[in-house]
């Protein structure tokens, strides 16, 4: 029923997603034009290379031997290709330092563009809290500003600590996929099969629990006005609704990750334009009305309808 009407309220306000993909889409091309900076300034003598650019013309050349059947190019392809391999080996190592330098701006870069871009949640959640306290309609622009403070400090906590929970999800499920075989049937692909599988649903399991408990942090600031600090400490304690908040937002992902594959491999990838900022606006949504029905409230579900505290929706009159 949740996830039903978050789903709901997705729609109502799915005008709001072509606001957050423009957004997203500015920050993103400053993140990637700073990148690419950084990234062509710290490793220019590497890409411009007499090493680099012998890897890549072997390369070239292999697959204009394989479809021609130049048998003698192909027969010293191997031994040509590894030395080249080493010669570059031996030019990364020589400059170490730039690549380094360069890695480390990069994801600095990262962590900053999610911090940016991540400040619109707070102006979308004051829009959608709007829409189904009182069905009124909110500027993006107003509510960026308006929260703009309390979205600073609330991504100041909220990146660094997400970024290494991701982290340390990630690691712990790639481990868990190497040692799942051992407690397995040895059943060639299948077993590798069923590490992967089971490595992702942990992965997307552990993505659900962290969204379970910060699911009232958001909420609490915006619908309630409390401070960025009392309101994570409250959706930390908060243990009603646990089970429904955790299965919820675990149907939400695999919708998420489902769509988006199916939706990008139908569209040679267009459609992310579109279903990436929906996700968001999802996760956004359901985080809303996990927060008005655990604490009581009531709330529009659209002009002539509201849902109830128990989830079940209420008609108006005319």
């Amino acid at each position: 029923m949740r996830f039903r009407n978050a789903f709901r309220i997705l729609v109502n306000n799915f005008g709001n997603v072509y606001k957050l993909l423009l957004f997203r889409l500015i920050t993103n091309v400053l993140f990637l034009s700073l990148s690419y900076a950084v990234i062509t300034l710290g490793l220019h003598v590497i890409l411009s290379s007499t090493e680099a650019h012998k890897i890549i013309e072997l390369l070239g050349e292999f697959f204009r031997s394989l479809s021609s059947g130049n048998t003698e190019f192909l027969a010293g392809f191997s031994k040509e290709f590894t030395q080249a391999i080493a010669d570059f080996l031996s030019l990364l190592g020589a400059n170490i330092g730039s690549i380094v330098g360069s890695v480390v701006g990069v994801a600095l870069l990262y962590l900053v563009s999610r911090f940016v871009g991540g400040t619109s949640m707070l102006a979308m959640g004051t829009i959608l809290n709007d829409k189904m306290e009182t069905y009124g309609n909110t500027r993006f622009a107003s509510a960026y500003f308006k929260n703009l403070t309390r979205a600073t400090l609330y991504h100041l906590v909220y990146v660094p600590v997400s970024f290494l929970y991701d982290v340390a999800a990630l690691t712990a499920c790639w481990f868990f996929f190497f040692y799942t075989p051992s407690f397995l049937p040895s059943w060639g692909f299948l077993t590798v099969f069923f590490g992967l599988a089971l490595s992702m649903l942990a992965f997307l399991c552990l993505q659900a629990l962290k969204m379970t408990f910060i699911s009232a942090w958001i909420p609490a600031i915006i619908t309630d006005g409390k401070g960025v600090f009392s309101a994570c400490r409250e959706s930390f304690r908060m243990t009603k609704g646990f089970a429904a908040r955790f299965s919820g937002f675990l149907i939400a992902i695999y919708c998420i990750v489902i769509v988006n594959i199916l939706c990008a491999a139908c569209t040679f990838g267009s459609s992310l334009l579109i279903t990436i900022p929906a996700s968001y606006l999802l996760v956004l949504s359901l985080q809303f009305v996990n927060y008005y029905e655990d604490t009581g409230k009531k709330y529009f579900l659209s002009y002539r309808k509201i849902s109830g505290a128990d989830g079940k929706p209420e008609g108006m009159g005319d």
